[in-house]
């Protein structure tokens, strides 16, 4: 194994990113210069096309635990946080740039091994990473995203766009990041009280992967074209269930309704939630970092999506914009509350 070490310090700001940027290989017509200048150039949307731009901070202690995460999936997982908001859009992704921020404690090779995982999600998603920022700091890593896209005018999906009897559904399985962040915190715990301890992790790879290495559902942008289907509104799950459906709901000034019953969960994330003695269903609701989309789409819309393996219908937005309903599998009605992780009061 490679032990080499080499101090950031000894390359400076310029040699550090020309060392982690100098393989990167531009894919897009429209990139007219990429990484080395003060700026980088993007060639003018067609007519008809709009831009989409999103940035996301992860700061380390708040969003993420180096102890259990490691410096390449992290890189992956900065990128498709990103790339996910604009999916929320209906926008396909096409170009990023990263800012930085080290402590001394990171060496040049921990920095290309982060590095390395952004690569591998430019890669995947065929987006081109095309500058950014890198400087020094006291108080921990901290990595900004900014991500652009584009999308036809025509199809730009907001969150505010839903109408009442519009339907609701969801892609994918819900949960499974919450619970592999859960399976990660406890055998953390372990090792505190037990440095020599080996964590146990068997049986777990689906669950830490959700957590640890996120998809955006790019899949799901390119498969409502195919489906000649705008959403009247979108927004990715990035907080839990709850609070992305009240948000839309929010924003549309509608009621929602969600039947317990519908929301898809992994039979995996279901048996780990009860081996730890936890709601599955509130698991869903409240868990987060799904990155998942939730979309609306007209009741016309039901027989496209009824039998649809990439998606679940869950419920439906109503006239009262103060209803806030959860439907529970034996029938009962209780008020669908968001309890979603909040960065700026984690310890609550």
């Amino acid at each position: 194994m490679d032990t080499e070490r080499t101090e950031i310090g000894t390359l400076g700001e310029f040699g550090l990113i020309a060392e982690l940027t100098n393989d990167i290989k531009l894919q897009h017509p429209r990139t007219i210069l990429g990484v080395g200048d003060d700026a980088a150039i993007i060639a003018s949307p067609a007519e008809g096309k709009q831009t989409v731009v999103s940035t996301d901070l992860l700061c380390e202690g708040v969003h993420f635990d180096l102890m259990y995460t490691p410096l390449k999936h992290l890189g992956y997982k900065a990128i498709v946080v990103n790339l996910s908001d604009l999916c929320a859009m209906n926008a396909l992704p096409s170009h990023v740039v990263v800012g930085l921020a080290l402590s001394n404690r990171f060496s040049v090779e921990a920095a290309k091994e982060l590095y390395s995982g952004m690569k591998l999600a430019c890669e995947r998603y065929k987006v081109d990473l095309i500058g950014g920022d890198t400087t020094s700091s006291k108080s921990g890593l901290m990595i900004s995203v900014t991500a652009f896209g584009e999308v036809d005018n025509e199809k730009t999906t907001l969150r505010n766009g839903a109408k009442s009897g519009d339907l609701v559904l969801v892609s994918g399985e819900l949960g499974g990041a919450y619970m592999g962040l859960q399976v990660l915190e406890r055998e953390k715990h372990v090792f505190q009280e037990a440095p020599g301890a080996q964590p146990d992790l068997t049986g777990f790879d689906e669950l830490l992967e959700r957590q640890l290495k996120p998809e955006a559902r790019v899949d799901v942008v390119e498969e409502l074209t195919k489906l000649e289907v705008i959403p009247s509104s979108m927004i990715d799950i990035s907080d839990g269930l709850a609070s992305e459906a009240l948000h839309v709901a929010s924003a549309s000034g509608c009621g929602i309704r969600i039947h317990e019953d519908k929301i898809p969960m992994g039979e995996k994330m279901y048996e780990t939630a009860r081996a730890f003695n936890l709601d599955p269903t509130l698991c869903t609701l409240s868990g987060g970092e799904d990155y998942e989309l939730l979309f609306t789409v007209p009741q016309e819309c039901f027989e496209k999506f009824k039998n649809h393996p990439m998606f679940s219908i869950i419920g439906y937005l109503t006239e009262d914009p103060n209803e806030r309903t959860l439907i529970t599998r034996n029938g009962m009605e209780t008020e669908l509350k968001a309890q979603g992780w909040d960065g700026f009061n984690e310890g609550e």
